[in-house]
């Protein structure tokens, strides 16, 4: 007998088979960097006398609880691990949750393969418990690898058990956010979108709560998790929270399912005007429009991040006092004055960051050609070319936005802070100087979608590869042969560097190579 679950095992295994590369690739990318970061600070806080200072300088200072977590058991080994490494983990856990539930559910329905698969014998909840079970799945891999990690780094058996349960519970609450958002939207970009704002939310009322007397985090989901206290008491009964709240969206996002049909949301579409405007009617104004959303996202989303590097970089100097290993840890990336080194660090990783809009955006292309919206416009006198070159210059044009925004927050914020309006410029542009590496990969995902555009993917591994040299190269004491492949490593760390304007010079020559290349190509090849 059919039941609205049914086929809901052939489903997680069709899902698992499809993103099999996508689930190991976030299940790796998110346990190597935390056991990295666990295994770097034990390498830096190796004496006791360096664990007390380090906790002397970050308890109480607001600024380091609010982009790190609260300040718990900082004198001890794994409570300055979970400080380290406990925040970034679950906001990444969330991520990945959001964009899997994402992809296998909203995706699927814009898709119209949703409605293919509903017209077998799949009953009407299988394909959201299917994406259900498959997150529950990784959060819960992430988890037990990361568990494992702490225990062979000699940290309490029971607070690395905690810790990895933590950050499982993270996973499940965001996989029924991103849920219940599928149901009320219509557009993948807006679950996204909202799962983002909920994020976002939850990180800044669990940095005004640690800031605080702490109540504030227990609106918060990262603060759920992190009320365990693991390392620091070793509390077990918060996840209690999270448990509830995450049955409770499934719950909330079966019942809203029922009430909506196949490819619809709650919350209706805007009608747009009854004329479009005269730019619609070109490539470049439609390309425009189509990314202006994700534009406007990832440029607020890295002012944030730039106001917030630039909100503790004055307190650096505090927090790393005289710890050797730290001032050298930071100084390898810049200049010789500590705060210097600490932005350049900082606005390398803004760029890496970055870089992730630049694919998305020149990504866009493979994504317009899936999804059957490119013939109908080509059959018009837009030609190949046209609509191509359209779509790389919003994303050539927005990458240098986004590094911008990303600029301008950390230098407004340090420039209050230390009451010098001209940090702005000189953050601008050590924001502004990754523009070429950033550009090269634009040129990179033109050349892949005109060459082999089944392939699209090799370039967020490329950029995942970038991640793992720019900042755990010196970690893993990669070979500088290795880390040369990284247009990153190229490129001047300022501020505290030198300027050199030839390998700016270079590597924009590859990205124009890169990109008309990938333009000549797909005139000559065939769709899909």
């Amino acid at each position: 007998m059919m039941t609205e679950l049914t086929g809901t095992a052939t489903l997680v295994r069709f899902t698992v088979r499809r993103d099999r590369v996508r689930v190991l690739v976030w299940i790796a990318s998110i346990a190597l960097l935390e056991l990295l970061t666990a295994a770097n600070t034990k390498e830096i806080y190796s004496t006791q006398a360096a664990l007390d200072k380090a906790a002397a300088a970050a308890r109480g200072n607001p600024a380091a609880i609010a982009l790190t977590g609260p300040d718990q058991a900082l004198d001890t080994m794994g409570g300055q691990v979970a400080f380290q490494i406990g925040t970034i983990g679950l906001v990444a856990v969330a991520l990945m949750a959001v964009f899997m539930i994402g992809r296998t559910t909203r995706a699927e329905e814009e898709a119209g393969r949703a409605e293919l698969i509903r017209a077998m014998a799949v009953g009407r909840h299988a394909a959201t418990a299917a994406a259900l079970i498959v997150v529950a799945g990784m959060s819960a891999a992430t988890g037990v690898i990361v568990t494992l990690g702490l225990i062979g780094l000699d940290l309490p058996t029971h607070g690395s058990v905690l810790f990895g349960v933590s950050l499982c519970a993270e996973g499940l609450v965001f996989a029924g956010v991103a849920t219940v958002a599928a149901q009320l939207t219509e557009n993948t970009r807006l679950v996204f979108g909202g799962s983002g704002t909920v994020l976002g939310a939850a990180f800044l009322l669990r940095a005004a709560g640690d800031i605080g007397d702490g109540t504030l985090s227990w609106f918060s989901p990262i603060g759920w998790s992190q009320k365990t206290r693991p390392f620091a008491g070793d509390r077990w009964w918060p996840l209690l929270v999270p448990a509830a709240f995450t049955l409770a969206l499934a719950v909330v996002g079966a019942v809203l399912s029922t009430r909506r049909d196949v490819d619809a949301g709650f919350i209706r579409p805007r009608p747009g005007p009854r004329t479009g405007t005269a730019a619609l009617g070109r490539p470049l104004g439609l390309a425009l429009r189509l990314q202006r959303g994700s534009l406007i996202g990832w440029s607020v989303g890295l002012f944030a991040a730039g106001a917030a590097i630039g909100w503790i970089a004055d307190d650096v100097k505090d927090l790393v006092g005289d710890n050797e290993a730290i001032r050298k840890t930071i100084a390898q990336f810049g200049g010789a004055d500590l705060t210097d080194s600490y932005l350049s660090t900082q606005m390398l990783f803004g760029a890496l960051v970055a870089a992730g809009f630049a694919l998305q955006a020149a990504l866009r292309l493979r994504g317009e050609e899936t999804a059957l919206r490119v013939e109908p416009l080509l059959a018009t006198a837009v030609s190949r070319g046209r609509w191509v070159f359209s779509h790389l210059v919003v994303a050539l044009s927005g990458s240098v936005i986004v590094l911008a925004a990303g600029g301008l927050g950390c230098g407004l914020v340090y420039g209050l802070v230390i009451k010098d309006a001209g940090q702005i410029p000189r953050m601008l542009g050590a924001a502004l100087v990754y523009t070429p590496a950033l550009w090269l990969f634009v040129g990179l995902a033109a050349l892949l979608f005109g060459l082999f555009p089944r392939g699209v993917a090799v370039a967020w591994g490329a950029l995942a590869a970038c991640f793992v040299i720019g900042l755990l190269g010196e970690v893993l004491e990669l070979p500088d042969w290795v880390k040369d492949f990284s247009p990153f490593e190229h490129t001047p760390r300022l501020p505290g560097a030198d300027l050199t304007a030839l390998p700016l010079t270079v590597l924009t020559a590859l990205a124009i190579a890169a990109a008309g290349t990938g333009l000549l190509t797909f005139q000559r090849r065939d769709m899909f």
